[in-house]
């Protein structure tokens, strides 16, 4: 049977990792490579069965404790990175403390010693609010500091209007927006230095130089991203209106 590369390193891995799930049910502790992979593991599946990238963190967390590792183990791996195929595409999860949250250390309660905010980070109050369609098939997701004029082509919406914004929510959020439905997107302007580099490759550079907004809005228009081609005729529709 052909199998792509990728396939065969799922299959090391769901390999590696049922292992380690045998050895794990005889009471022995396992090894990094062991550890690392049924946690993974745990993650790909969780995915496979629905569940959204938060959901599948949490659920490899809860495989394995400290107790259930050599010593010296939740030293080594404090953070495991797996790709995997969630109902919206293919995501990398990052699962950070891996064996659970830390045990609190006697020397944080003493001077000195950092003690956790329990303050909970509201999301910032939307300067723009958009109509977005999802045209695609499937359910598409965007982080909260993606730069939303360069969000998926197959969502529908006013890209003049988001360019130099994000979404208004907290830093590491996402908000999904489901295979075609409509729903209402907050938007923040991008803070900092405002420069837009990477994302999908529209605006690579400031987004406030000199002409930048309108050849964004071409690329956009000429990769077919939708809501970029209205929007240019809208903007020449004005500057023909007010040429003398």
């Amino acid at each position: 049977m052909p199998l792509t590369p990728t396939e065969r390193d799922r299959l090391l891995l769901f390999t590696a990792a049922e292992l380690a799930r045998t050895r794990h049910t005889r009471g022995l502790r396992l090894n990094v490579p062991e550890a690392t992979a049924l946690i993974a593991d745990t993650v790909c599946e969780a995915a496979r069965d629905g569940l959204r990238l938060a959901a599948a963190l949490e659920r490899g967390r809860s495989v394995l404790g400290p107790d259930d590792v050599l010593p010296g183990v939740t030293d080594v791996v404090t953070e495991i990175q797996v790709e995997a195929v969630f109902e919206d595409g293919t995501r990398l999860a990052v699962i950070t403390d891996p064996f659970g949250p830390p045990e609190p250390h006697p020397s944080d309660a003493a001077p000195g010693g950092v003690i956790p905010g329990s303050e909970v980070i509201a999301a910032p109050e939307p300067a723009v609010r958009l109509t977005v369609r999802n045209t695609a098939s499937v359910p598409i997701s965007v982080t909260s500091h993606f730069h939303f004029f360069e969000a998926n082509p197959r969502l529908e919406f006013d890209r003049a209007a988001a360019y130099g914004m994000r979404l208004a929510a907290p830093a590491g959020s996402s908000t999904r927006f489901d295979a075609g439905r409509t729903a209402e997107a907050g938007l923040v302007a991008m803070g900092g230095a405002r420069v837009a580099v990477g994302f999908a490759g529209l605006v690579d550079g400031p987004l406030d130089a000199p002409g930048a907004k309108e050849a964004a809005l071409l690329k956009a228009a000429a990769c077919g991203y939708l809501g970029a081609v209205d929007a240019l005729t809208s903007t020449e529709s004005s500057t023909e209106g007010s040429t003398p």
